[in-house]
């Protein structure tokens, strides 16, 4: 059967209409099959954000950008909000980008990306904003501070978002013990942070350096830094230096008083056992130098030097002992006379004793008797009891022994 040109068109036309409706079904259910995927944004206030939306297989379905507000930023590619620092990046049927320029504290938020399927899907993605410190001042400082005063110095910085932490160095070393205070700014969404260094006022600390540092995240780890320099006022130190450490009669010597305060001392007062130098001619002080020249026993005494400033004063003293060149001379000998008057007295003690002994053993010498005068016991004396006991006279001399 052969159909007529006209039925034959609309038979065309029917099979079209329904292979589109089948297509779209099809594109349908691959978009209704993924979901859009963004992801968080941290960026400095000031800075730029960029927002992406992608999405893996699509079919000409739509996506959108929305502020916190939910209002549209971007639809495709066409711009929903008068905003000129929202600019479009890329626009895709697989990806939707865009940028914020010169962000605020207020744009901070949720931002919604929209894919137009059947239901609609979403995904969020939340935009931080740092709030960056302002550069930190040291207050309580009033220069000059005297010795032994309590000084507080309070460093601050405010716009910090989160809050920014505060630490104290002296001369690059990091002191730990100090007081710390935050506080929310008036908008609520900032903070202003403080923190206070007290210590008492040192000689020491003259001179010194001391920084407040201030970390935040949004400083790209550049941290902001405020530094005071310490003026401290304190009595002078005084200390006496010797030219020579074993001054003889008719040396010279060169006492130096280092005298070190702030303000810095006046020229130092010499004196001799509590009065003036005694020989102006061979005593010359010069600035905080004292020379002695041709010294002799009367130079012997306690020398004092003095200094001052407007906070105080302070002295020292030394005591100078002039030697005799020829007994430091003789000092060469004593060790032998020493050991020669040591062996004198050995070698006396040795012949006293010697002596003793033979007296002793004098005293003590005697006789005894032989077995031939043992019964003579009554004789008076040893001789008598010889002769007295058996035998002659003759063998009575032979029969007498001695001990020793």
């Amino acid at each position: 059967m052969r159909l007529k040109p006209g039925a034959l068109l609309r038979f065309y036309s029917l099979c079209g209409i329904l292979i589109q409706v089948a297509a779209t079904k099809n594109r349908a259910r691959g978009s209704q099959g993924q979901f859009p995927l963004t992801q968080n944004v941290t960026v400095v206030e000031g800075g730029t954000a960029n927002l992406t939306c992608r999405v893996d297989q699509n079919d000409n379905t739509s996506l959108q950008w929305s502020n916190p507000a939910q209002q549209t930023l971007y639809f495709d590619d066409k711009k929903a909000l008068r905003d000129n620092r929202i600019e479009l990046v890329r626009a895709s049927w697989h990806e939707l980008s865009i940028s914020v320029s010169d962000v605020s504290l207020s744009d901070e938020g949720q931002y919604t990306c929209s894919l137009f399927t059947m239901p609609v899907k979403t995904s969020k993605a939340f935009l931080t904003v740092l709030g960056v410190p302002e550069k930190p001042q040291i207050t309580g400082f009033t220069s000059p501070v005297m010795e032994g005063e309590r000084m507080q110095l309070t460093c601050k910085t405010s716009g910090s978002k989160p809050a920014a932490d505060i630490r104290w160095f002296k001369n690059d070393k990091e002191v730990k013990d100090v007081k710390y205070l935050k506080e929310e700014d008036a908008t609520r969404k900032t903070f202003t942070v403080s923190s206070t260094l007290d210590f008492l006022a040192d000689r020491n600390d003259d001179g010194a350096v001391v920084s407040c540092r201030v970390d935040h995240e949004s400083l790209n780890a550049t941290p902001q830094i405020a530094m005071q320099v310490l003026e401290i006022h304190y009595t002078p130190l005084v200390k006496i230096i010797s030219s020579n450490s074993w001054p003889e009669e008719g040396q010279s010597i060169i006492l130096t008083c280092e005298s070190k305060g702030k303000p810095v001392p006046e020229p130092v007062l010499w004196t001799k056992d509590g009065g003036e130098l005694p020989d102006p001619e061979r005593m010359v002080v010069n600035g905080r130098v004292l020379s002695i020249s041709f010294l002799n026993k009367t130079d012997n005494g306690t020398y004092r030097c003095e200094a001052k400033n407007p906070i105080g004063r302070n002295s020292t003293e030394y005591v100078l002992i002039v030697h005799d060149p020829n007994a430091l001379a003789g000092q060469t000998g004593p060790d032998h006379a020493l050991i020669g008057g040591i062996v004198a007295v050995v070698v006396f003690v040795t012949l006293c004793s010697i002596i003793l002994l033979g007296r002793y053993l004098a005293r003590h010498k005697g006789t005894y008797l032989t077995n031939e005068a043992k019964g003579a016991e009554d004789a008076p004396d040893a001789d008598t009891a010889i002769i007295n006991a058996e035998g002659s006279q003759v063998n009575a001399e032979e029969k007498k022994e001695y001990f020793i």
